[in-house]
């Protein structure tokens, strides 16, 4: 399978979650993507326990891997010859580590005008551009996690929520420094960060506040929107979440689940109404679930077109019968070998997904390879891998 992006070469020297999660986006749309990694083990992601043991796996599909190190005189000749074949340049260390190498956005640009630099930053321009940040250092200071959690109890989100999407806005980015390329010839430096990415999420609630005058509550203590918009509990003591959004909605519910004396409350007709007066109703709607099975509540909310969700944990995923339909999961084997599935961009072109076209790669796997490609003999490629320069 190739893609919207085939043809596009893509050198990576990121790590971590949000410079993988761009290349990934990438990738996954048709480009070559080269990922640099120092040699020996290669990334560190590859080895990180607990909750960081699925970063690796998570974004590297789709690219091949060349094990370098670039500090050597060698290795910064060879990634020089890399660069030089590349439409876009990716990377996400901090301010000075790259200048330092040759390898910043002024150098490169200036030997390589049609080259796409992208940068991944915790920070965009401004006063804290300097700092050291991470996705749970900016959900702190940016307000998503105040939202987050319970009052007095700030909780960051339960993935890298912010390194990711800063990864896909980097690669929106890109792409449309690819197509402005088309028409003037010249390339560009692309910045994300994690910072304004989260910024970007929590505008809601900050126009929340510029509209109504009154600063929001964190997400568990909220009034919400509409009276019915929660997790209930069913007889079995398995959870689900039921909204009922509109009028028309509040009509079926409570004929579907037989509530036929709030049905003819006048006073709940209307969602305001029923907000207003929620505190006298919701322990009938609550006692009513307690009193049926999960798949009763959720065959019926299908029934009737209501929002509805059961509770599911990630693990559930796995055997989730409309992810495994259609390409909504890629088949990937694990450094030890084992077969596993993981879910595809959450995207459709053409009534297709974008699947995998190369798994992940070892440490170095196409080192070889890809000097190959950049002209150098075998005797060389030896010399190189027998210094330490590279390594397969």
């Amino acid at each position: 399978m190739t893609g919207p992006l085939a043809g596009i070469r893509v050198v990576e020297l990121s790590h971590m979650v949000m410079g993988p999660s761009c290349g990934l986006v990438l990738a996954d749309m048709g480009a070559d993507v080269i990922k640099v990694e120092p040699v020996g083990e290669g990334d560190k992601t590859r080895h990180l326990p607990g909750s960081g043991a699925g970063f690796f796996p998570s974004f590297n599909r789709n690219k091949k891997s060349i094990a370098l190190d670039i500090k050597s005189a060698q290795g910064s000749e060879l990634l020089s010859r890399l660069v030089g074949t590349a439409d876009v340049f990716c990377e996400n260390f901090r301010d000075g580590a790259l200048q330092r190498l040759d390898l910043c956005a002024a150098t490169l640009m200036s030997r390589h005008p049609r080259l796409i630099y992208c940068s991944l930053k915790g920070f965009l321009s401004g006063p804290y551009e300097k700092r050291t940040a991470l996705d749970e250092v900016v959900q702190m200071m940016g307000g998503l996690a105040y939202m987050t959690g319970p009052p007095g109890r700030p909780l960051r989100a339960g993935c890298s929520v912010n390194d990711i999407m800063g990864g896909l806005f980097a690669a929106t980015g890109v792409i449309a420094a690819l197509f402005e390329r088309n028409a003037t010839q010249q390339g560009q430096l692309v910045r994300s960060g994690l910072f304004e990415n989260n910024a970007y999420l929590v505008s809601q609630h900050m126009m929340q506040l510029a509209v109504t005058g009154r600063p929001p509550e964190p997400m568990p203590a909220r009034q919400s929107a509409w009276a019915i918009y929660d997790v209930f509990e069913t007889s079995e003591s398995a959870q689900v979440f039921v909204g009922v959004v509109s009028d028309q909605q509040w009509e079926r519910f409570t004929s579907a689940f037989g509530l036929y004396e709030l049905a003819s409350d006048l006073r709940l007709s209307t969602n305001r109404g029923r907000v207003e007066a929620r505190e006298s109703f919701m322990p009938t709607v609550r006692q009513m679930f307690a009193g049926l099975s999960k798949s009763e509540i959720l065959t019926r909310c299908e029934e009737i077109g209501l929002p509805f969700a059961p509770i599911n944990r990630p693990q559930d995923m796995f055997d989730d019968p409309h992810l495994k339909t259609a390409g909504g999961m890629i088949p990937l084997t694990l450094e030890d070998d084992r077969a596993v599935e993981i879910p595809a961009l959450p995207i459709e072109m053409n009534n297709r997904r974008f699947g995998k076209r190369l798994d992940l790669p070892g440490p170095g796997q196409h080192s070889r390879a890809i000097a190959g490609d950049l002209g150098y003999t075998d005797a060389e490629i030896d010399d190189m891998l027998a210094h330490g320069v590279i390594s397969e």
